[in-house]
């Protein structure tokens, strides 16, 4: 299945709910309409600071073009791709890359570690996992499940040792075995910021120490169900971490699509990845012109 069609599906709710209403504008748009739809975009989980600016850029839009409700939809999606653009790929210089996963528990982190080591090795790369999770029970069998299934090598140590240690013996193990990816997954609680902060600064203090020449990404997975919820826990992370892009999962479950645009307006941060399903395919890089084009257009249409 093609992104666009991955999309189309996964926004099925969103779209639906402000189709539904933008559907009911007809003929010129006007200042008025403009207010209409801002509140629209809001319970579509478009933050209030970003449908307001949406709505702005569509008003210098109207001064110098008419917009009719029959083309409103793409004058709307050219807005919402200038705010989610540019499109930024994984940094996956120097080898091996490292990547930190990050996020609270229950977003689908572990499911999105796996689907994202099946992605890295359709493109040919090496993986080697690391269970740096060593804070909630279970999270390193579940991570091995996952290592099974994708048939690629974990680093584990048992419940409660320093995350740390973890990263630094993924790292040496990685470059004793010549992979290209390393891949690290990290404890989901929020409960305790400075807890969190201490250990993920730990371990970035490590992979800068053990991998000097390797590019690094901190991807935050968030589940789209919450929709703001969501920015605020990026809010809370990017200040913990530094992180550098968005995995977006559970995008099928949701009406609350729009959080993404708020994310990237708000935050400047990329959605780098977006899940829909649970198959190990189900796991897409992002396209903002796709995504902009799924939350308002069905397939074909647009």
């Amino acid at each position: 299945m093609g992104f666009l069609s991955f999309l189309t599906k996964g926004l099925k709710k969103t779209r639906n709910n402000l189709s539904m209403q933008i559907d009911s504008f007809s003929g010129k748009i006007t200042e008025e309409t403009l207010e209409e739809l801002e509140e629209i975009l809001i319970l579509s989980d478009v933050s209030v600071a970003t449908a307001g600016k949406i709505c702005s850029m569509l008003g210098a839009k109207l001064k110098k073009k008419e917009i009719r409700s029959d083309n409103l939809r793409s004058h709307l999606r050219d807005v919402i791709v200038e705010i989610l653009s540019p499109d930024e790929e994984l940094d996956l210089s120097g080898k091996p890359a490292v990547i930190l996963m990050v996020g609270v528990n229950g977003v689908g982190k572990t499911t999105t570690i796996g689907k994202l080591t099946h992605y890295l090795q359709q493109q040919g790369k090496t993986v080697l996992m690391g269970a740096a999770d060593t804070f909630r029970a279970a999270a390193g069998e579940q991570l091995e499940i996952w290592a099974q299934r994708c048939g690629c090598q974990i680093v584990r140590h048992a419940e409660g040792a320093d995350p740390a240690a973890v990263v630094f013996d993924t790292i040496s193990a990685g470059k004793a075995r010549g992979v290209d990816v390393i891949l690290c997954d990290t404890a989901g609680r929020l409960h305790n910021k400075k807890n969190l902060m201490d250990e993920l600064e730990k371990m970035g203090r490590v992979i800068a120490r053990e991998a000097p020449d390797s590019s690094k990404e901190v991807l935050l997975v968030l589940d789209a169900t919450t929709g703001q919820n969501g920015l605020n826990q990026a809010k809370l992370f990017a200040q913990a971490c530094g992180v550098t892009g968005i995995v977006l999962t559970k995008l099928d479950g949701t009406a609350k699509g729009g959080v993404v645009i708020s994310i990237r307006d708000q935050l400047g941060l990329p959605i780098k990845f977006v899940g829909v399903g649970e198959q190990m395919d189900d796991l897409k890089p992002f396209s903002a012109w796709d995504y902009a084009t799924a939350l308002l257009f069905e397939e074909g249409e647009g």
